[in-house]
């Protein structure tokens, strides 16, 4: 009898044991999947982004990043966005992080072309999918290209230089190149275009370029120091200033207001910044070219979750770019810019880009409503 029943409680526990060894095949894995969550589940795409400062633009952080987020968050997808703050070895980390932690795609605004090449040549080696934003990296090889027809960009801005000297009766004009970057690409297609538009003028000699500098990292600390410089080996006799952006326009309208001429030399600028709208609202600063960040970022993101989700892109980017380096060609988006005066900030206002209470403080209240800013 002991015997038997010794062999039923074996019997028993066997049979327990095997139930407990198959139910625990059905149960859900305790590892966390890349999309953060505890399922199981396959991992969400993942876009990362490497932005490149705070310093040259504000629009890095106030609009870019947002409307980046916005999107990614709409669509569904894993992000990563990141801030280099113009330090290339921060830039270099970021993206090794990003493509350790296992982005699909990997979207840059290159501090230079060659710090730029080897981030994008380390991410296709993963197989990742790379998109060069606003900026094109020379030799790079992206498998795509999002920014504005920057050529454009300069034409816009000689074109405006040009009809701000006009209006102020001013036939023969000294006239100095406050330019981007030199590691910029988007610097020098800005300059092309520029002299593009002036040609014809100074060909005539009736604008005379006494000046032509390149700042660094858009450093508009340094654009004030050369931009001095200028203005002080010409004797004060410069009567225009075709600055690359407004933050390099705003150094020069500082040396300006500093020998108290500001307002009758005209200057030109970019990216509509807040500070840059107020200056042409107070008359500093003769013009500026508005890209539609948000259009630039729609267009980015779009391409960057088709990409990441495996699916098909031939219709996101009709477009392309040579690539100077490679001489090949990168398929692309090109957006259209546009030039803004005294007469159309509140274009900039009424397409969301910025607000009223942020351009029309109590300094600029009356040339606001002088504008038709309501």
């Amino acid at each position: 009898m002991r015997r038997s029943m010794i062999l039923a409680s074996a019997a028993v526990m066997a049979s327990g044991l095997l139930l407990a060894g198959c139910g625990s095949s059905d149960k859900p894995s305790d590892n966390t999947s890349a999309s953060g969550d505890s399922t199981g589940s396959a991992a969400k795409p993942k876009v990362g982004v490497i932005l490149p400062d705070t310093k040259s633009s504000a629009r890095w952080e106030t609009a870019d990043k947002k409307y980046l987020t916005e999107a990614f968050e709409a669509a569904g997808v894993d992000y990563d966005i990141q801030n280099a703050q113009g330090d290339k070895t921060q830039f270099q980390t970021i993206a090794d992080g990003m493509i350790t932690e296992g982005v699909d795609v990997l979207m840059i605004v290159n501090l230079d072309s060659g710090s730029g090449k080897a981030v994008l040549q380390k991410a296709k080696d993963q197989g990742i999918k790379t998109i060069d934003y606003d900026r094109l990296t020379l030799g790079g090889g992206a498998d795509f290209y999002v920014s504005f027809d920057n050529t454009k960009v300069g034409e816009l801005q000689g074109e405006g230089l040009t009809k701000c000297l006009t209006d102020d009766n001013k036939t023969k004009a000294n006239i100095v190149y406050l330019n981007g970057s030199p590691t910029d690409n988007n610097a020098t297609l800005f300059k092309a275009g520029a002299e593009k538009a002036l040609k014809p003028k100074e060909d005539s000699k009736d604008y005379t370029r006494v000046a032509d500098q390149a700042v660094p990292d858009w450093d508009n600390q340094q654009a004030g120091t050369i931009f001095e410089q200028m203005y002080t080996e010409q004797g004060g006799k410069i009567d225009g200033v075709l600055a690359a952006n407004d933050g390099l326009g705003n150094a020069a309208i500082a040396i300006l207001k500093k020998n108290g001429v500001n307002g009758t030399v005209p200057v030109t600028g970019q990216d509509a910044t807040d500070q840059g709208l107020q200056n042409i609202l107070a008359g500093d600063q003769c013009m500026t070219v508005y890209k539609a960040v948000k259009k630039e970022a729609d267009a980015a993101s779009a391409l960057a979750i088709a990409a990441a989700k495996g699916d098909d892109t031939s219709s996101l980017a009709t477009g392309s770019v040579d690539d100077s380096e490679t001489k090949g060609k990168v398929a692309a988006v090109l957006l259209d810019p546009q030039a803004i005066y005294f007469e159309n900030v509140k274009d900039v206002i009424a397409d969301g880009y910025t607000t009223k209470e942020k351009v029309c403080t109590a300094d600029y209240a009356a040339k606001c409503t002088e504008a038709g800013i309501s």
